[in-house]
C-alpha cells in the first residue's frame, strides 16, 4: 500500500540506485514505457494482439510477415526494457501457439536476431523471465492514483484473461510490499557496521513488517487467480523452453540446426547462442552457464535439482551425524 504518512524517512546508508533498485519501487521498473518509437510498430502491433493471436492460430503467420528490424534506433534502457518484453511475449506465443505437442525447434531470424541483441544490451536472457513478465509490464491506469490492483494493468498480456493479469499485478504488489523490506536491510547493514544496536532492532522490526505486507499480498492470489485456468492455460507460457537458433544459422534448408548434421559450419556471430556447441535433436530448455547459454534436456534439468537436493541433505547429514528421509518428492519446475 502507498505510504499514508508525510514522514521523511532518513538518507540510506548504500545507494540503491547504484544496483538499479529504486526506493520507491524496488525492483519494479518505475513506470515502465507502454509504446515504443513508431519503427517498432510492428512489434507492438502483434504484441497487443498475442490473446487473440494465440487462440486464433495466427501468430507464427503474422511472425514470419513481420519486417526485419534493427534495433539500433532504441534508446535508453526503458526502450530496450520494453523492447525485451515486447519480444519476451512474441516468442513464448510463437513457441507454444499450438500447445506442447505442437511446438517449434526454430525462430524465424525477423524475431530471433533483434531478440538476441536486446537481450545482449540488458545483459538478461533470451527468455521470457520475472524482469519482463511483472517487474517492467505494468503501467497505472489513472497516471495520478495510487499503485493499487484496481489502478493497475498489465502492458503485454498472453491467453489468460483476468487471471493471468490477477497473477502478474499480485505478484506485482508483493514486489512493492518487500520495498520497506529491503530499505530495512540496507539500514541493518549500517547498524551493524555502526554498532547501533538500537538502529539494528528497528531496521528488523521493518523487515518483519515487510515480510508480513509480502505474505498478504500473496494471499491474494486466491482472490484474482482461477487455478484451473493457471494450470491449463497460462502455465504452459512460463515454461521456460525456447529454440536454440534461428533460420539464417546454419546451411540453407528447411531441417533446423536442431538435428542438423554437426559438421555444418554455425557462423561466429551465431556461437554465443550454443556456447559454441551444436542443439541437440529436440527443443529444450536454456540456463546460463559460465559459456553463456546452454542447452539442458528435461530430463537432465530435474536430475539437477534432486542431485542439489541430495547434496544438501547430505551435508546436512554428515553435519548432523545422520541423514533424514525426506517425507515426500518435493514439484518439479513449472515447466516440468
Amino acid at each position: 500500500m502507498e505510504a499514508s504518512d508525510d514522514t521523511e524517512e532518513p538518507p540510506l546508508p548504500l545507494a540503491l540506485a547504484a544496483f538499479q533498485v529504486s526506493e520507491e519501487f524496488g525492483f519494479l521498473l518505475p513506470d515502465p514505457l507502454t509504446e515504443l518509437p513508431a519503427p517498432y510498430g510492428p512489434w507492438m502491433d502483434i504484441a497487443h494482439g498475442l490473446p487473440q493471436l494465440i487462440t486464433s492460430h495466427q501468430l507464427r503467420s503474422r511472425v514470419l510477415q513481420m519486417p526485419q528490424l534493427s534495433t539500433q534506433h532504441l534508446r535508453g534502457r526503458e526502450q530496450l526494457h520494453l523492447a525485451h518484453l515486447v519480444l519476451s511475449f512474441i516468442t513464448m506465443g510463437y513457441v507454444w501457439q499450438e500447445g506442447e505437442e505442437g511446438t517449434v525447434q526454430v525462430l524465424p531470424r525477423n524475431l530471433a536476431v533483434p531478440y538476441w541483441e536486446v537481450s545482449q544490451a540488458l545483459g538478461l536472457p533470451p527468455i521470457l523471465s520475472h524482469a519482463d513478465f511483472v517487474l517492467a509490464n505494468w503501467r497505472r491506469k489513472d497516471p495520478h492514483g495510487p499503485l493499487e490492483i484496481e489502478n493497475l494493468d498489465t502492458i503485454i498480456t498472453l491467453p489468460g484473461g483476468e487471471s493471468l493479469r490477477g497473477f502478474i499485478l499480485v505478484t506485482l504488489l508483493v514486489e512493492k510490499a518487500a520495498v520497506p523490506g529491503i530499505k530495512a536491510i540496507t539500514r541493518a547493514l549500517g547498524a551493524v557496521l555502526q554498532r547501533d544496536g538500537d538502529a539494528l532492532h528497528r531496521a528488523l522490526e521493518e523487515l518483519a513488517g515487510a515480510i508480513e505486507a509480502m505474505s498478504a499480498a500473496l494471499r491474494r492470489m486466491h482472490d484474482y487467480v482461477d487455478p484451473e485456468v493457471f494450470y491449463s492455460v497460462i502455465r504452459i507460457f512460463l515454461s521456460g523452453c525456447l529454440p536454440a537458433q534461428d533460420e539464417g544459422l546454419h546451411a540453407p534448408g528447411a531441417q533446423s540446426l536442431c538435428g542438423a548434421h554437426p559438421r555444418r559450419r554455425v557462423p561466429a556471430a551465431a556461437r554465443p547462442v550454443l556456447g559454441g556447441r551444436a542443439a541437440p535433436p529436440r527443443l529444450q530448455p536454456l540456463r546460463v552457464g559460465a559459456d553463456g547459454l546452454q542447452v539442458l534436456p528435461h530430463h537432465h534439468r530435474h536430475q539437477v535439482h534432486r542431485h542439489r537436493g541430495r547434496q544438501g541433505q547430505g551435508q546436512a547429514g554428515r553435519a548432523g551425524g545422520r541423514r533424514r528421509r525426506p517425507r515426500g518428492k518435493s514439484p518439479g519446475c513449472p515447466g516440468g
